[in-house]
């Protein structure tokens, strides 16, 4: 059985594009993590630590555990704390390239295997009527740097370099090939 270990509704909805059955178990993993490592080796500290914590008591079972953060001149932006909080991210991403890095870890009775996608984002300049706009839609407040591309967020993209699913949350295409391995 494929365990995946996250309560995101966006990675059950990507990983069910490569897979027809799976489950899905939210790890209690400690997320506190040292973000002076950098953000793609924290990221895939993240995942590994989520899917070890759920195949401690699936053994046999293959699991999945990710991880996305959106780094900003070196800074991680994670989910927002509040409506401020979340205003102070898209003003600092306004106008501005940023990076959506995906921590991705596959745990089964064959072993570990971790990796890390990176893709680029540019944003259009913000006004702050939009932002305001998109704080009172309420999507920010779950997402990695307070937007989500998949969703009313796509409006501030205007350019994407690299892979979508990254920035979404599940790297689909580099999970489908290491699925394919793992026997």
């Amino acid at each position: 059985m494929v365990i995946l270990a996250s309560q995101s509704p966006r990675r059950k909805e990507l990983l069910g594009l490569i897979l027809e059955e799976f489950a899905v178990e939210v790890s209690q993993a400690d997320e506190t993590v040292d973000w002076s490592q950098g953000p793609e080796q924290a990221v895939e500290e993240l995942a590994l630590r989520k899917a070890r914590a759920v195949a401690a008591h699936r053994p046999g079972d293959t699991v999945i555990g990710a991880d996305t953060v959106v780094v900003l001149d070196g800074r991680v932006l994670g989910k927002p704390a509040d409506a401020e909080d979340a205003a102070r991210m898209l003003e600092a991403l306004s106008g501005r390239e940023h990076q959506v890095c995906t921590g991705v870890a596959v745990l089964g009775p064959w072993g570990e295997r971790s990796f890390v996608s990176v893709t680029r984002v540019v944003f259009y300049p913000l006004s702050r009527r939009e932002i305001d706009w998109y704080i009172a839609t309420g999507e920010p407040f779950d997402k990695a740097g307070a937007y989500g591309i998949q969703e009313k967020g796509c409006r501030f993209v205007r350019e994407i370099h690299g892979d979508y699913t990254t920035v979404v949350g599940l790297p689909v295409a580099a999970l489908a090939r290491l699925l394919e391995q793992r026997n």
